[in-house]
């Protein structure tokens, strides 16, 4: 291997761990035994929500993948090319996404009319077994998700040879990278005192037009609606290297609700990722049903509750982190009053108000729900 593709740090942790499923199928092999590959199970029977780590965890259930059961075989295969061609990637120094993984493995086996992959469904849940098996995020495997959220703020990083100053990134903010490791992305000249994460761009446009961040000393920053890998990790970072609290703002209804716990406790999908991805210091402030009659919100900005929204409201009321008093009463409190509230419905207020005013607010007299 050149000096140009030398692996060090973390990317040689990664190929060992990734040697390490080779050899102990070669081991098996040896030793007469059937190859099989040990994984998690990644079913919501063995997903829970901690509460020393306050955060959704994958359970300590396995199972295993055996070459020579016919029902596992083909994926048995297809973990081994996963996993041999994520090594090559790291090797090279390269990253790639996981649709170029997809057809970069496709191919048709020799003396045969199959294909090792027939669609991108195949492999994305290959990729999983082996996050979650070797405890490793995708991003640690040099796979780029997708990623679509903005940041601005007093702080510099350093991605690769360039360093950015968030303070001059304009009305459109910093796009934040799908890779955000710290191997990737070096936090420097950080000077706020929190971190404000928005739920949607327009009113993170907003707080950024009105310098938000620059008069009240904080970092803002969005995932445009459900966030991706990349915003949850860097808002952790920010929390767990640099001790900056994390208020969300968030619509008033079940599912911007949902987008903060997401960001506080993690998501069930990725329940094998969330001690890398969750946030659990992170506090909601807003905006909530209470607000009407804290900030007089007309009554016309309101919105009726839906059937659907009534439902997803039901589910969450039952999940183990909405159980505060404070929680179920603003559940509560919704669906006596059969409302929910956008965040743009405090404009009618004025078109500053959420800056000069609300957020301000909120803030002074710590009206959190945790």
């Amino acid at each position: 291997m050149s000096k140009s593709t030398e692996v060090k740090g973390k990317d040689k942790e990664v190929i060992k761990k990734l040697e390490s499923v080779g050899k102990t199928i070669l081991t098996q092999i040896d030793s007469g035994k059937e190859p099989a590959i040990e994984l998690p199970v990644r079913t919501l029977g063995n997903i829970y929500f901690d509460k020393k780590s306050k955060t959704i965890k994958l359970g300590d259930k396995t199972s295993q993948r055996q070459f020579l059961n016919v029902a596992h075989a083909r994926k048995f295969m297809q973990t081994a090319l996963v996993a041999s061609e994520i090594k090559k990637i790291i090797g090279e120094q390269a990253t790639t996404s996981i649709r170029d993984l997809y057809y970069a493995l496709k191919h048709t086996i020799a003396g045969t009319t199959e294909n090792t992959f027939e669609e991108q469904s195949e492999s994305d849940p290959i990729i999983e077994d082996i996050e979650s098996s070797l405890d490793l995020l995708r991003e640690e495997l040099h796979l780029a998700a997708s990623s679509k959220g903005v940041i601005v703020g007093t702080m510099k990083v350093k991605d690769g040879k360039d360093t950015i100053d968030l303070t001059k990134m304009g009305s459109g903010g910093w796009g934040i990278p799908s890779n955000v490791e710290p191997e990737r992305i070096q936090i420097k000249d950080l000077d706020a005192d929190y971190v404000l994460f928005i739920e949607k761009d327009a009113v993170w446009k907003r707080f950024n037009e009105d310098q938000f961040w620059k008069k009240n000393k904080c970092i803002i920053m969005t995932g445009r609606g459900q966030p991706s890998r990349a915003e949850r990790r860097l808002v952790q970072r920010l929390n767990k290297e640099f001790k900056l609290p994390v208020y969300a703002l968030m619509d008033a209804d079940p599912w911007g609700m949902y987008i903060y716990s997401v960001i506080k406790q993690g998501s069930i999908s990725l329940s094998y990722s969330e001690e890398k991805l969750a946030t659990p210091d992170t506090k909601y402030i807003g905006l909530t049903v209470q607000d009407v009659d804290t900030f007089k919100i007309p009554k016309e900005v309101t919105i009726k509750l839906n059937a659907l929204d009534v439902k997803r409201l039901n589910e969450m009321k039952k999940y183990d982190w909405f159980k505060t008093k404070e929680w179920q009463k603003e559940f509560d409190l919704m669906k006596q009053r059969a409302i929910k509230l956008e965040l743009e419905a405090l404009s009618k207020k004025g078109i500053r108000f959420i800056t000069q005013t609300y957020l301000p607010e909120k803030i002074k007299t710590k009206d959190f729900l945790p």
